[in-house]
C-alpha cells in the first residue's frame, strides 16, 4: 500500500512539472502577487477542430436532438481533437472539450461553451475558455476567449473559425486564435 501511495505521489509531481505551471491555491496566490510586475504577451495559435458525430468513435455526442431546420434546441457534448493540419491523422495538439447547442431560430447559430485543452509542448495542461455565438454558415465566425488556466490564467482574446470541410454529420473547422495573457 505504501508503494502505491508513493507511486501516485510521484506521478502527480511529474505531471505538475510537465505542465510547466504549478497548480493549487497557494501557487495561484503566489502567481497573483507577481501579476502587477508581469508583462502582457500575445500568443497565436492555428489548428483544426474535428467534430465527428458519425462512426464507432464519435467525438461529439448529441444530448438533445432537434427537428428544427436551424437545429434550434440541439445540444451536443464534445471532446474533439485539435490538430496541426486538417487531416484526421494529423498531429494532435489538444482537445476541444465542452458543449454546444443550437441557439438560433432563424439561422444555424450555435452557442459554444468549451475549453481548448492543450496536450503537447510548452502549453501542455493549459486551457483557453471559449464562450460565444457561432453562426455556423458564415464564412468567418468570431468567438471570445473569456479566460484560461495554467499559462493562460486571466487570458482574453478572439478565436476565429472557418469551416474547412462539412458533410451531414461531421465537420472540420479551421481555427486561428489570438490571446492576450501574462508572462509570469
Amino acid at each position: 500500500m505504501e508503494k502505491t501511495s508513493l507511486v501516485i505521489l510521484l506521478c502527480f509531481i511529474l505531471m505538475s512539472m510537465v505542465q510547466g505551471v504549478v497548480l493549487g491555491p497557494k501557487a495561484v496566490e503566489k502567481w497573483f502577487k507577481k501579476l502587477p510586475h508581469a508583462k502582457q504577451k500575445v500568443t497565436k495559435f492555428h489548428f483544426y477542430f474535428h467534430d465527428i458525430t458519425s462512426g464507432k468513435n464519435p467525438t461529439a455526442v448529441p444530448i438533445i436532438k432537434s427537428k428544427s431546420p436551424t437545429f434550434f434546441g440541439y445540444v451536443a457534448m464534445i471532446d474533439d481533437p485539435l490538430t496541426v493540419g486538417p487531416e484526421v491523422n494529423s498531429t494532435i495538439v489538444g482537445r476541444a472539450q465542452g458543449i454546444y447547442g443550437g441557439a438560433g431560430q432563424k439561422e444555424v447559430a450555435l452557442l459554444m461553451t468549451l475549453n481548448f485543452v492543450f496536450t503537447t509542448g510548452k502549453y501542455n495542461g493549459s486551457t483557453l475558455s471559449v464562450l460565444g455565438r457561432n453562426p455556423a454558415f458564415h464564412k468567418y465566425r468570431e468567438m471570445p476567449i473569456v479566460g484560461g488556466s495554467g499559462v493562460f490564467r486571466l487570458a482574453q482574446g478572439i478565436a476565429t473559425a472557418k469551416t474547412y470541410w462539412l458533410n451531414a454529420t461531421d465537420a472540420i473547422v479551421e481555427y486561428n486564435v489570438i490571446v492576450l495573457h501574462y508572462d509570469i
